[in-house]
Order: structure tokens, then C-alpha cells, then sequence
């Protein structure tokens, strides 16, 4: 494990101390399908530290099934399929926990997202029965492997049709409040786990409301990329490795996880009905901007309906997601 040692002054009083670290996937730094607060730590870290983690995604099995060639499967994939036992609920292979000294309930847990690398040549995308947007449409199995052009960033899906690739996460969280238990990986909820958001790429910032001692950081569901809505209930399933930096904010409180990008705020509604998580971003779009931006709620509500975009992010992981836009470019500086 990599370790440098620096100092980064992270306000006019308070210094952190920061390490560059690096975590692989192994059968002993992996779990399988569920965010839970009594979660066992696979490494410690302090606020400020930097971590790059390498996560894997896939059923060997099938996947050489559909056409990927044996030597194309990451051995950690293989190793894991072989001695993790403890799975479930969900069906996720997440690296983690992470445990993140100084993190209370309550607090917020900022995560840049300094770099996302693809590891792998391929991608694939399946569906099955009774899962997806339209179960009733496709009551059968399928997967496609899909070859990743790293080079040109793109994905050849056929002869005539190249996808442009924006890795990205789909899962990335923390441990949700105790008395919930071991909950499961695949609906996203205010711990954010599998939000599937694709607006989440390298060089924004995701802020997750921490829940529970340590917040016990979880990442997995690497995407080459993905479309809003994720229909068939997969994406451009990779396996991607992540270095993020990891600060625990004590002077900021969000309900539900909200986002940065370098030219938009992005806040979220996570529900299993598609009209209440509608409702849920718009009005963590209007507390945003009543409370970041200082604006009386009716210009807000107002402001969100002239200005503000809102997505489906996914329809397919239980709580359905929609995630609100708000661009930068609208609010004028004044000198």
C-alpha cells in the first residue's frame, strides 16, 4: 500500500492530515450486495486523504458466455466469485469499507472524484426476466459484450454504432443508519449507494450525509457509460479503478446526497415512485438554492421551473431517481 505523507490546510485554523493510499479489490476488501453500519473497515483513513481504489464488476461465467475471452477477466474478479460467501441482499461487488476518522452523524461526507480509470477492454450490458423497465417486453436473458476503444474513448456496440464513453461509478455510499440494518445494494436512498447518476465523472463532487461512525464508504458498478434511465437495468458494466479525496464536512448538512459538477449543482430525488422522487429533487432543488444561493423560496420554485433541467437518472433500482441541473453559468457574480 502506497503511502505519502503531506499536509493540507484545509481552513484558516484547522490542518488535516493526508495520505495518498491505494486499496485493491481482494475477496478480503470486497462486499457483496448490501451497505450496512455494522460493516467491517478494510482501511482507515483521515479526512483530507486520498485513496485510489480499484473495483471489479461481472459473473465470470457469463461473462465468457457472451463472448469475453478468458484472459480478459480480471483474476481478483475470479478470486472473488471463489471466497466471498457472505452475499446479499443485492448483487453488487462493492470495495469498501472505508472508515473515515472524525465522521459523526450528521455530518456530510464530501468525496472528489479526482480520477476515473478504465481497467478493462470490454464492457458488457445484460438484461433478465422480470427485470428492467419493460420485464413483460423481454421475459428472457441476455448479454452482450461490448469492446472499449480506450484509445478514442468509445464502445463499439455494432458495425454502425460507437457509444462515447463517460466512466463513472454507479454506486458509491456510505453506511445507512444503524436500525436499518444491512440493507440492500441496489436502491439508492440517503446513503446514496446505487444512484447510477452519470453526471458523476471525473471532477465532480458527490456529498453524502453520513449516518453512522466512520460513514463507511462503499464503491462499485463501474460504468463505461450509461444513458438516463438505465432501462434495461445495466449500463456499460466495466471494471473501473477511482482515486478519490475524502473530506469530512462538519460546517455543512444536506438530507439527501447532492452533487457538483464544474458547470452544474445537481440535487436529488430518490423514491420507488417516479412522481415523489419528482418531487423530492425539486424541492431539494429549491432548499439549495433558498439556502446556498440566499433566494426567497417562491424565486426559487419559480427559478427551477425557467431554469433548472430535471432528469431521470435510473427507473430500474427500486427507488426510481431523478436529479435536478442547475446550472452555474445563471448566477452572476457581483465584484
Amino acid at each position: 500500500m502506497l503511502r505519502l505523507l503531506l499536509f493540507c490546510l484545509i481552513s484558516t485554523t484547522w490542518w488535516c492530515y493526508a495520505e495518498n493510499l491505494e486499496l485493491k479489490a481482494t475477496p478480503q476488501t470486497v462486499v457483496w450486495g448490501y451497505y450496512s453500519a455494522a460493516a467491517k473497515p478494510v482501511l482507515t483513513i483521515h479526512s483530507g486523504d486520498t485513496v485510489k481504489v480499484e473495483t471489479v464488476s461481472g459473473n465470470p461465467a457469463r461473462l465468457e458466455a457472451a463472448g469475453a475471452r478468458a484472459d480478459q477477466i480480471p483474476e481478483a474478479l475470479r478470486a472473488i466469485y471463489k471466497e466471498v460467501t457472505d452475499r446479499g441482499p443485492g448483487g453488487h461487488i462493492l470495495t469498501g469499507p472505508i472508515y473515515v476518522e472524525g465522521a459523526e452523524p450528521g455530518d456530510v461526507l464530501e468525496l472528489r472524484i479526482l480520477k476515473i480509470e478504465l481497467t478493462s477492454t470490454f464492457a458488457y450490458n445484460s438484461f433478465r426476466p422480470g427485470a428492467g423497465f419493460l420485464p413483460d417486453d423481454f421475459p428472457f436473458a441476455r448479454t452482450k459484450i461490448i469492446p472499449l476503444d480506450r484509445t478514442r474513448m468509445l464502445g463499439h456496440f455494432s458495425d454502425s454504432v460507437e457509444i462515447p464513453l463517460r466512466p463513472f461509478f454507479g454506486s458509491m455510499g456510505v453506511a445507512p443508519p444503524e436500525a436499518n440494518g444491512r440493507i440492500n445494494s441496489a436502491p439508492p436512498w440517503i446513503h446514496a449507494g446505487n444512484l447510477d447518476n452519470k453526471e458523476l465523472v471525473e471532477g465532480t463532487t458527490l456529498y453524502i450525509p453520513v449516518h453512522t461512525k466512520g460513514a463507511l464508504f462503499e464503491v462499485g458498478d463501474g460504468h463505461a457509460g450509461q444513458g438516463n434511465g438505465e432501462v434495461d437495468i445495466t449500463a456499460l458494466e466495466t471494471q473501473l479503478t477511482g482515486t478519490f479525496q475524502f473530506v469530512v464536512r462538519k460546517d455543512m448538512y444536506v438530507k439527501w446526497p447532492r452533487a457538483e459538477t464544474p458547470t452544474h449543482y445537481i440535487s436529488m430525488g430518490l423514491n420507488e415512485d417516479l412522481s415523489e422522487a419528482t418531487r423530492l429533487a425539486i424541492r431539494e432543488a429549491v432548499d439549495f438554492l433558498a439556502t446556498e444561493k440566499h433566494m426567497s423560496r417562491e424565486d426559487a420554485y419559480m427559478l427551477a421551473s425557467v431554469a433548472v433541467d430535471f432528469c431521470i437518472t435510473q427507473l430500474v433500482d427500486g427507488n426510481k431517481g431523478v436529479h435536478a441541473m442547475i446550472p452555474k453559468s445563471i448566477f452572476i457574480s457581483r465584484k
